[in-house]
């Protein structure tokens, strides 16, 4: 096992017996666990130890892996992408929300971040953060990637993005490596079939 896989294991075990746990003691425990495994988590990422502390602070209930929900428009040989207030680049999409389907939040997510009204199709890939060691993610995210076709809008700033616009795979624009890699971008405009990585 891997530290960065060792140290998320690590906090998903704190994070169960702050959950279950009811000896004052051993909340103790698993609250100096968790501390030790960000203080680790922080070495090995450029994220400040702050920051990711206010992430496990947001945690509760039994830890499980978080979904984040992509849409891949395609246009002939381009794929739309959106750009963050960074300038990095990235498929639209984003967390997926408690009460909606995978392919509702798809919509809303694709929707919001490039005005596009879109018919979901096909499930088109699955990708493992944890399966990423060149991004040391705090807790893992399953990215769900399904095909999707505009119907009506078009793009408007909005909050979360600044542009939309579609690109060749040979004139890729700087991504947002932890939300869309040229890797995936490759996979999902060369392959037909569903990638789980």
């Amino acid at each position: 096992m891997d530290t960065l896989t060792f140290l998320r294991r690590l906090l998903a075990i704190a994070q169960a017996g702050l959950t279950f746990g009811h000896d004052v003691y051993d909340r103790e425990r698993y609250t100096e666990l968790r501390d030790l495994a960000l203080e680790q988590l922080a070495t090995l990422s450029a994220t400040p130890l702050t920051t990711l502390q206010a992430l496990a602070d947001q945690q509760a209930g039994y830890p499980t892996p978080k979904v984040d929900v992509r849409g891949f428009i395609r246009r002939a040989d381009r794929v739309l992408l959106v750009q963050d207030a960074k300038g990095e680049w990235a498929l639209p999409g984003g967390y997926a929300e408690v009460g909606w389907s995978p392919r509702e939040n798809v919509a809303k997510e694709v929707r919001e971040e490039t005005g596009l009204t879109v018919t979901v199709g096909a499930l088109r890939a699955i990708y493992d953060t944890a399966k990423r060691p060149d991004l040391p993610y705090v807790y893992q995210y399953y990215k769900l990637i399904f095909a999707c076709t505009p119907v009506t809008g078009t793009f408007a700033p909005n909050p979360e993005t600044t542009k939309a616009a579609y690109f060749a795979l040979t004139a890729l624009p700087p991504l947002s490596e932890a939300r869309t890699t040229r890797a995936q971008l490759i996979q999902l405009m060369t392959q037909d079939t569903v990638t789980i990585e």
